[in-house]
């Protein structure tokens, strides 16, 4: 499973329509909504995959 990195459900990359490639990484999505905000910024969305604290807030903490 993966997370989807706008919201931080799971998501099975196996039955996944949504996804987009960044960096060389594929990143899956729950809904079009969070696809459509990850390609906005992915840099916001992906730099934070191998160690976020698990929320999505501007806190600094990510």
């Amino acid at each position: 499973m993966a997370i989807d990195p706008v919201c931080k459900m799971t998501v099975d990359e196996k039955t996944a329509t949504l996804k987009s490639d960044y960096q060389g990484k594929t990143y899956y999505f729950c809904n079009a909504s969070c696809k459509a905000t990850f390609d906005k910024n992915p840099a916001k969305y992906a730099g934070g995959s191998t160690g976020t604290s698990g929320h999505s807030c501007c806190c600094g903490h990510c």
